[in-house]
């Protein structure tokens, strides 16, 4: 009966709901590699048509999966059962509205550069991966190398619409829409806003609900992971372009020497760069590797051997005095200017994930169930080098294969740990989930930019305790009492 009645629902929908077939596989998995399963899938194009498949799925009792790019890499969008709500076809771009452009949820990062090329403003958040969707970058409040200065694109995210589980849709505005102390009301829904034992708020961080006292409710959504309700339409802030940009990546012969050049830079006194970035000996030997024996990679730059560690800082102005004199220690120093040259740089910088992903690739032709570990933990400033070599004695000890690189000047490193058996994918969660104990001890966060997802609702747990979750399950019963939106990301159920 309850298929008969989803029939003669969709039969006279706009947006089709289609079984899911093989012709749909790709829609089963993200970035992460997790794999699901779903029984019904619908691309809508407009926010009215969301409505339609909320009410279809809340009147079936389907949970509902909200996914778009898929380029997450903490199975977020890969689902449970159920229906998949997919918005990749909702991807118009609007015009220029001064300083400001509306967007939907699938318009990629690369398109909407594109389409402001030339404009004279520029949008701040500076994802590796051009193929995100803002949707996406909404949903996990993803950052990126300029985060350094420009912070997560929570920053740049002005009004939003969204189309509660309900079906109900409202428009919240930075600014405009605020709650009072921690009361809030949202359209038909409101309630109190529970502190939900944030411990880390002075690092990067991308854990869970955000939450303060009088806060722009716009914000409730940003991070939220589609657990609250589906984002349809993004207005951005934009700024206007730096009339320079400079790039120089230095090469330096000891880890602690690469270390002591980001001090400087975060604390010399001198201007503020844009980004400062870090690539360990490992990740530095594996483009050599690369270059040497894939030709995909064959336009990478050479390396010397002496090169051990190497830190990419950007300004967007003329390199200081006081940070040349204080680079002439490095080894060597590449520099370039201008977008072009500065893209060049940046798939330098891509090619590290992209390898480690091929020899996952190839290392799972012999072991189907083995993924990567990549950590994505932040910790205050006083702890960078604590954390640096908590990173390394672990690896050291535990014999495990890996590359570190990432955005060091927010102490936010990427661990790559790249198992070659089971028995060393075990061992290296352990690992994991020790750092994760300490790095919650410091105040650090256990994910600065993406997500939790379903693969880290345990670290969540670690971070927040049993109390926080408590408070998340409240807010989110406030939004969806039936628990429809993306379930499993989080915290199960």
């Amino acid at each position: 009966m309850a298929f008969f009645v989803a029939w003669c629902l969709i039969y006279r929908m706009a947006v089709r709901i289609l079984d899911v077939g093989e012709e749909h596989a790709d829609y089963l998995h993200d970035e992460s590699r997790r794999v699901g399963r779903a029984e019904r899938i619908a691309f809508p194009e407009t926010t009215e048509e969301v409505v339609e498949v909320l009410q279809v799925a809340s009147e079936n009792h389907w949970p509902v999966t909200v996914q778009g790019g898929r380029t997450g890499i903490t199975g977020g969008c890969v689902p449970e059962g159920g229906l998949i709500l997919n918005v990749s076809h909702m991807k118009a771009i609007g015009h220029l509205d001064g300083d400001r452009m509306t967007l939907q949820p699938g318009a990629l990062l690369a398109d909407i550069r594109s389409s402001i090329e030339g404009s004279g403003w520029f949008f701040p958040s500076d994802l590796t991966e051009t193929t995100a969707s803002i949707g996406g970058m909404v949903a996990n409040n993803a950052s990126g190398a300029r985060s350094f200065k420009y912070g997560a694109v929570r920053n740049w995210i002005h009004a939003l619409d969204v189309v509660l589980p309900s079906g109900e849709i409202v428009q919240v505005e930075r600014g405009v829409h605020r709650a009072n102390g921690r009361c809030f009301r949202l359209g038909a829904v409101g309630g109190r806003l529970q502190a939900h034992l944030r411990k880390c708020a002075w690092v990067k961080s991308a854990a869970g609900y955000y939450v303060e006292p009088d806060m722009d409710l716009v914000d409730l959504f940003i991070g939220a992971e589609g657990t609250l309700g589906v984002v349809t339409g993004i207005t951005i802030q934009l700024l206007p372009k730096p009339e320079q940009l400079i790039g120089l990546t230095a090469f330096y012969a000891s880890e602690s020497e690469a270390l002591r050049f980001v001090r400087f830079l975060r604390e010399g006194g001198v201007a503020p760069p844009t980004a400062i970035e870090f690539f360990d000996s490992h990740a530095l030997g594996l483009l050599r590797r690369m270059k040497a024996e894939n030709p995909a990679f064959a336009g990478l730059p050479e390396l010397a051997p002496e090169f051990h560690t190497a830190i990419y800082f950007e300004f967007e102005c003329e390199v200081p005095d006081a940070v040349a004199e204080a680079s002439a220690s490095a080894l060597e120093c590449w520099f370039s200017e201008g977008e072009h040259e500065i893209v060049a740089l940046k798939n330098f910088r891509h090619a590290i994930p992209e390898s480690v992903n091929m020899i996952i690739a190839e290392r799972k032709k012999t072991l189907p169930g083995l993924t990567k570990l990549g950590t994505d933990m932040s910790v205050p400033d006083e702890r960078m080098e604590d954390v640096m070599q908590m990173y390394h004695e672990g690896l050291a000890e535990a014999g495990l294969d890996y590359v570190i690189f990432g955005h060091i000047g927010n102490n936010h490193v990427h661990v790559n740990i790249l198992p070659r058996s089971k028995e060393e994918y075990e061992r290296g969660r352990a690992l994991y989930l020790d750092w994760a104990k300490q790095v919650v001890e410091w105040g650090g966060s256990v994910s600065a930019e993406h997500g939790i997802g379903k693969n880290k609702t345990d670290f969540l747990k670690l971070m927040v305790g049993q109390e926080g979750i408590r408070a998340m399950r409240e807010l989110k019963r406030l939004f969806d009492p039936a628990g429809m939106l993306n379930p499993g990301n989080l915290f199960d159920g």
